[in-house]
């Protein structure tokens, strides 16, 4: 695998090139650490544009010089500066150019700290990308340890984007434990008495029993194709989204999987209205997979 870590030093700081460092040191895989810088393809014989471009392009390898060299000896990470039309653009010709397996970007700079938030970069990218997409959470610095668990978020659709074989598959090759989680936000109350406590706690535990019984039917499924450890399952639950996502425990070393919806195209990443909703909450890093073929 080869890991293409996105960087931006006036938006995103280090916090993408942290997760991929992360993300390395678990796989033993390498880094390419990039700057994209935008070129207008109208002025390209343009001196006074290509003056530009050299000057920037300059300061962006400087910028990255400065945070990998932070980085501990051993961990080689190559630094590469790319002109391209747009950094989406940019960052999908440099997974062709090395053949790379995942992209890491930042959250947007206006985000939570702390939070994955996306901005008009990430927003593109993760609706075009055709290898998985990890997102790092603004400000995010793990320290030396590596991935040590990943979430995958079951859903509706979770059958038909492929999710749990998927990350299955990743915790194996990542050596990382696998919990699969499902989230569910209660009815708002319209007005006092319109839905009372009993009533509702009792369809929010049917609902929870009859997740269960449907990640543990996939569970099975996906064991007669592959090897697979013992898997954890949690069900969160509350009154909005960030209280479901809170409601299960999350720690170091965890990243959370979210599946392309089916409304995406195959081999594409399509963010769907619940993963949407469920990524503005994560407390940890988020990597979002592309539908499989044999999933279409």
């Amino acid at each position: 695998m080869t890991i293409i870590a996105g960087f931006s030093s006036s938006r995103q700081g280090s916090a993408p090139l942290n997760l991929a460092a992360q993300i390395a040191r678990t796989t033993g895989e390498k880094v390419i650490a990039t700057a994209i810088i935008e070129r207008s393809p109208a002025r390209q014989d343009d001196p006074i544009e290509a003056e530009y471009l050299r000057y920037v392009s300059a300061q962006a390898k400087a910028s990255l010089d400065a945070v990998v060299h932070q980085f501990p000896a051993g961990l080689d990470i190559p630094v590469v500066v790319h002109h391209s039309t747009s950094i989406p653009v940019g960052l999908t010709e440099l997974v062709e150019a090395h053949d790379a397996d995942l992209v890491v970007v930042g959250s947007s700079s206006s985000g939570l700290l702390g939070r994955v938030g996306l901005g008009s970069v990430t927003e593109r990218l993760v609706h075009t990308a055709s290898v998985p997409v990890a997102i790092a959470p603004r400000g995010y610095a793990p320290g030396s340890d590596p991935i040590r668990r990943l979430t995958a978020a079951y859903g509706d659709e979770a059958d038909v984007n492929g999710l749990i074989p998927a990350a299955a598959e990743l915790a194996g090759r990542w050596s990382a434990s696998l919990r699969i989680a499902s989230f569910t936000v209660r009815p708002v109350r319209m007005f006092a008495g319109a839905i009372e406590q009993s009533a509702e706690d009792l369809v929010v535990r049917q609902w929870t029993r009859r997740t269960f019984d449907d990640i543990s039917r996939q569970l099975e499924d996906v064991r007669e194709r592959i090897a697979l450890p013992d898997v954890d399952v949690s069900v969160g639950s509350g009154h909005d989204w960030r209280e479901a996502v809170e409601s299960v425990t999350w720690q170091e070393g965890d990243v959370l999987l979210l599946g392309s919806g089916a409304a995406g195209p195959v081999a594409r990443v399509f963010l769907g209205s619940a993963a949407s909703k469920i990524l503005r909450h994560a407390p940890v890093p988020v990597m979002i997979v592309p539908r499989h073929r044999s999933a279409g």
